[in-house]
């Protein structure tokens, strides 16, 4: 049985992996406006985890006999103006979810819940991929600066994720 603690916790993770869903759907659905189909799909494929990483949470929850609660999700906020932007905002959130995750692990730690710290090592390490990701992609932008010809490329290569 999944300790109630836990319980309320993960399913407040549950609305952040959905919300994060849908803020890289919103992005995705800019890059496609844009006709830059590589970095939309590079957004499309991360919704698509997020949804998976939301899933796993709710799986979990379900299998200890707890109770999942659905949760309605805001329309994301986009402030991005230049691609860039997106990106940023995107490292800055997945920072926002390792620390959530961060906290979860600390929580299951506390109250010595070792069925959930074992799923919670694979979203620790999975962030560490999704930091690394973005980060990259942001190091490149950076690199790239206002080069017509460094994004086209750089959309090229993030469709072929």
């Amino acid at each position: 049985m999944i300790p109630e603690k836990m319980n309320e916790a993960m399913n407040e993770q549950i609305a952040k992996e959905f919300y994060a869903e849908y803020l890289y759907l919103a992005m995705a659905v800019k890059f496609a406006e844009k006709s830059l189909d590589g970095f939309a799909n590079w957004f499309f494929k991360q919704a698509e985890e997020e949804h998976v990483h939301a899933m796993k949470f709710v799986n979990f929850i379900l299998e200890r006999g707890g109770s999942v609660k659905v949760p309605a999700i805001p329309e994301p906020k986009l402030e991005a103006v230049e691609y860039i932007d997106f990106f940023k905002a995107a490292l800055q959130h997945e920072i926002f979810v390792t620390n959530s995750i961060n906290d979860l692990m600390d929580l299951a730690i506390k109250i010595n819940d070792h069925a959930s710290k074992s799923i919670l090592q694979w979203f620790v390490d999975e962030q560490i991929e999704e930091e690394e990701s973005v980060g990259k992609i942001v190091d490149h932008l950076e690199l790239i600066g206002n080069s017509r010809n460094g994004i086209f490329m750089l959309d090229r290569q993030l469709g072929e994720r």
